[in-house]
C-alpha cells in the first residue's frame, strides 16, 4: 500500500497517545479532536487508515453515534482501513454498527497495544 496516511481522531481521549505506534508503521499521522473536522478532511483527501472512537450517543434520533457519518463518508473509499476504539458498557450498541460497516479491528478499553500494533501492521503489509 503506497498511501501512508492515517487520520487519528480523538474526540473523547483519555487513552495513551498512540501515534508513535502508527510512525513506527510507517504512517503519516494527522490528529482532530472532533467529527466534524474529521468529515471535512476525509471527504477532500484519501487516507490509507482512520482510527476513532465509537462514542454511543442516546440524543440521536437517526444513529447512534457520528461514527455512522464517518462511514457513510467512507463508502465511497473501500481502500481506507478503519479502527475503531469502544468502552465494553457500549459493545451492544456498537455491534448494530459493525453489522453494518466493515471495521479492520474493533478493539475494546483497556487497548491492548500488541493487538493494536498487530492491526495496524496488518495494514501496511
Amino acid at each position: 500500500m503506497s498511501n501512508t496516511s492515517l487520520l487519528m481522531i480523538v474526540e473523547l481521549g483519555g487513552y495513551p497517545d498512540f501515534s508513535p505506534i502508527y510512525r513506527r508503521a510507517g504512517f503519516q499521522v494527522e490528529t482532530v479532536t472532533s467529527m466534524r473536522k474529521a468529515l471535512s478532511l476525509l471527504k477532500k483527501n484519501n487516507y490509507a487508515m482512520v482510527v476513532c472512537e465509537f462514542n454511543f450517543q442516546s440524543d440521536f434520533r437517526d444513529r447512534t453515534s457520528s461514527l455512522e457519518s464517518m462511514m457513510a463518508v467512507l463508502q465511497v473509499k473501500p481502500e481506507t482501513r478503519i479502527i475503531v476504539f469502544y468502552e465494553k458498557e457500549f459493545a451492544h450498541q456498537f455491534e448494530r454498527i459493525s453489522s453494518r460497516f466493515p471495521f479492520h479491528a474493533a478493539l475494546r478499553y483497556p487497548i491492548d497495544e500488541q493487538v493494536l500494533t498487530d492491526s495496524v501492521v496488518s495494514v501496511r503489509k
